[in-house]
Formats: C-alpha cells, structure tokens, sequence
C-alpha cells in the first residue's frame, strides 16, 4: 500500500473557488449568484512530525525500541574499548616486539575494526528500518485524527510546517492556527495511551519520511 507524500493536506473548496473565479456575465441569473458571498477559506498550519513523535504512543514505542537496542549498543561499546586497548598496546610496545608478533596485533586489530564497522551499520540498519516503520504507523494514524479534526474545525485547508524538503515552507502564521498541540491532544484521548513517566527525548530527525495513506 502506498503512502502519499503529506507535504500539504488540503479539503478543498471544489467548484465553489472556481465559480469565484469565472469571470462575470450580464445575465440575470449572473447577477443573482454575484449577490452570494464568496465562499472563504480557513487555513491552519501543523507541525506534523512534532504531532507525530510527541504522543504519547511515539513516546512509549520509542523507548520500548531504545531498550531493544541497549545490548546490541553495549556490545558495541564493548567492542569498541577492545579496539582501543589494542591500539594503545600495539603503539607503546610496537618497538619491542618482533615483527611477527608487530604483524599478529595488527591482524587482530584490523580485525576488530572490521567486526566493529560490520556490527555498527548492522544495527543502523535494523534501528532505522524499526524506526521507519514505528513513524509510518503513528503517522498514518495522526494524519487521521487530523483530518477528522480539520474537517469537524471547517478548515479548508492545512499546511505542514515541518522543515523538511518534502514539505513547503511556512515563513509565517498566527499562534492560533497552528493545530499541533490540539491534534497531538485529539490522538492522545483516542487512543487511551498515558504520558510515560518521562519522556524521551526525539529529535524532529525521524519525521515521517512516508505519511499517511489516504
């Protein structure tokens, strides 16, 4: 299933801007309808990867996907201190020693190096294929709550202000239509999900690359 790009999600006003726009006739039924206040647009800005990754059911996962990565992170430390040590050793006795023994340290080493390199972008990898998929889910289902919540509103039209490249930019708007903190409330009371005890601190970095399918 595809998911759209969520750079601007509209509810548009049809055929009504586009009567607003036809130019005018002298006829009288041209005259009656130029009578009929125009139709008007109501704009809202969201900053739709802080709704995403501040509820609390982003939250929750995230530092449910923190602590599954915590041994491969240890170990990864781990591993790290053995190359370091490694290093040192092979730098202060590299003098003394024979070049067989100069040659085995730093085949293990370089060894080492590689497992780590390996071990790292395995793990950044998996971390990121998890954390896509985490966004994706908790995105698809804001940009729901969002437009139940638009169109309940009478909004015609919201823009994300997230800065990314796939998104416009929004160089200005009013505090009182920007609608993030009331979706990222609307979805929270939907889904029943409590604030963690703390919360975990997400960077806007894993804003939804994919949003929701619609």
């Amino acid at each position: 299933m595809k998911y759209l790009p969520f750079s601007v999600v509209s509810i548009l006003l049809g055929t009504a801007l586009a009567a607003a726009q036809a130019p005018a006739t002298h006829t009288p039924a041209a005259a009656s309808l130029a009578t009929a206040a125009p139709a008007q647009a109501k704009v809202a800005v969201v900053v739709f990867r802080a709704a995403v990754s501040q509820t609390n059911e982003f939250q929750r996962d995230f530092a449910d996907l923190q602590k599954k990565y915590d041994p491969k992170r240890q170990q990864l430390q781990a591993l790290a201190e053995q190359i370091d040590t490694l290093t040192k050793q092979l730098q202060a006795q590299g003098a003394t020693l024979s070049d067989t023994e100069r040659a085995a340290k730093a085949r293990t080493l370089d060894e080492k190096k590689k497992e780590a390199d390996r071990d790292q972008q395995d793990a950044q990898s998996d971390f990121q294929t998890d954390m896509q998929e985490l966004v994706n889910r908790i995105a698809s289902k804001v940009g729901d709550v969002m437009t139940d919540y638009a169109t309940k509103h009478g909004y015609t039209l919201v823009l994300d202000a997230s800065q990314s490249q796939d998104s416009p930019t929004v160089l200005y708007a009013v505090p009182s239509i920007d609608i993030t903190k009331a979706v990222i409330e609307a979805y929270n009371e939907k889904s029943g999900v409590p604030a963690p005890p703390t919360q975990s601190a997400v960077p806007d970095a894993p804003g939804p690359q994919s949003a929701p399918k619609k």
